[in-house]
This record gives structure tokens, sequence and C-alpha cells, in this order.
């Protein structure tokens, strides 16, 4: 049974509702990846992977998160934009499976709190893929995601919130309805200013090592 028929027969199931938002989603990286640059390169490459090679079990079950206070409130997006991904989304938001994936640091108190990430499509997603990881990050208001880097190559698409995104030194302020690409290795920082950032991410190529910070914790913290 594909996915697609999976859903059909199970439309009420979490999964099969996570499935539509990922849908909805990749249509608006359709749009963008016939673009000739390199975002344009990655989605269609994310496109092209974008495979769920058997049928979910189960369904997604409530996860406790501090995050989720974040997202309690209303969330700002531009009209007609990315509107449809993030109601898509928004219904998922209690049954994610929110996670923090450092260690705590005294140089950074509270942040595991303070941000998130839930993965729908990965090696040890929901949605089983060996190629690809696709899910949601939700960093809360007046939040520094410091420096840090990954081999991986990774898109994020702003789905709600403004903020300022560096990487190699260069910083921009994003609004929903961007796309930022971060190449392989590349030290990058994500800032929010007044609202709670939502962005759809993927990574490609080695997904499997794990994102670090670029710094050791400070001495005598």
């Amino acid at each position: 049974m594909t996915v697609t028929e999976w859903i059909i027969q199970n439309p009420d199931n979490t999964l099969s509702v996570a499935a539509r938002a990922i849908q909805t989603l990749a249509g608006h990286y359709a749009r963008r990846a016939g673009e000739d640059d390199s975002v344009g390169y990655e989605l269609t490459h994310v496109l092209d992977s974008l495979q769920f090679p058997e049928a979910p079990r189960g369904e997604l079950e409530e996860k406790a998160h501090p995050i989720r206070e974040h997202l309690a409130g209303p969330q700002s997006s531009v009209s007609g934009t990315v509107g449809d991904v993030l109601d898509a989304f928004r219904v998922l938001f209690p049954v994610l499976p929110w996670r923090y994936g450092y260690d705590p640091r005294p140089d950074f108190p509270g942040l595991e709190k303070r941000m998130a990430w839930a993965e729908l499509v990965g090696p040890v997603a929901p949605f089983r893929n060996e190629r690809i990881c696709v899910g949601i990050t939700v960093i809360a208001p007046h939040t520094r995601y410091a420096e840090h880097f990954h081999p991986a190559i990774e898109s994020y698409y702003v789905l709600s919130g403004t903020a300022y995104w560096t990487a190699a030194g260069v910083s921009t302020l994003q609004k929903p309805g961007a796309y930022i690409l971060h190449p392989e290795n590349v030290e990058h920082v994500m800032e929010t200013t007044d609202e709670t950032l939502i962005a759809a991410y993927t990574w490609s190529g080695d997904i499997v090592t794990s994102s670090v910070f670029s710094r050791p914790p400070l001495a005598g913290l």
C-alpha cells in the first residue's frame, strides 16, 4: 500500500494529516524549485528525494515540550504566501515530535526550552527517508540560536515571524515567505525579534551527523 492509498483509507489519522501538510509544503517547494539559483537547485533535489517508501504505522502522539507555549498564540504570516502551509502544520503542533538536540550549556541558559524542532521525514522520522530530512523549527521571541554548523545542506522556508539570519558573517532580516540556504559546514546564526519564528527546514547530503555549536562553553560558567 502506498502512502497516498493509506491516507485515503485513514483520513483522520494524525500521520495522514502530517502527510497532507508535507504535500502542501512540497507544492510551495515545487514553485520555487523552478528558479535557476542555489535554492532552486536544492529544492529540486529535495523534491526528487521526497519519497515515502512505505506507509507509516501508528499515529503521532502528544509531545510535551516548553516550546509549545510559544505556539499557543496567533502566528503572523504573509497573507496568501505561506498561510496555507502554516495552517496545515498548525493543527499538528500539539503532536509533533518536538526535541532539542544539544546538551544544555551554562552560557546559553534556557535555550533548550526556547527552541525545538520536529522532524517528520528522515532516517528516524515518522516518514522514513534515508536521503533527506524535512521538519519544522520553532524559536521563541528574543532568542539567539548561537553560531553552529553541520555537514548537511540546509534550507529554511519562513512560515511565521521575522528574524535575523547570519551565515558566513552576513546578516539579513528575513520575513515569512523567505527561503534561506546554508551550504554544508557554513557557520550560521538565527536571532528572533518580537515574534516566535516558525520555519520549515530540509537537510540533504550528510543527514546523519548532528549539528554542533562552533564554540565550546565559556570557561568558568
